[in-house]
């Protein structure tokens, strides 16, 4: 039985349907230099990667 790494999951939260969803990047600072269409972009979740899904389910193995 491993251990769930807490990191893991203040980083990304699981939806009612199964799905993995993860901060946008790019959202902290030097705002001021992106577009606003980057800017609203940035402020919504966004799915993990498939790849990326079996790497986060064993760092979580009993949360997600």
């Amino acid at each position: 039985m491993h251990k769930t790494r807490k990191s893991i999951l203040k980083r990304f939260k699981i939806t009612g349907s199964g799905k993995v969803m993860r901060r946008t990047a790019g959202k902290r600072h030097l705002l001021r230099n992106l577009s606003k269409k980057r800017r609203r972009r940035a402020g919504k979740d966004k799915t993990v990667a498939r790849g990326l899904l079996k790497q986060i389910k064993v760092a979580a193995p009993n949360r997600l």
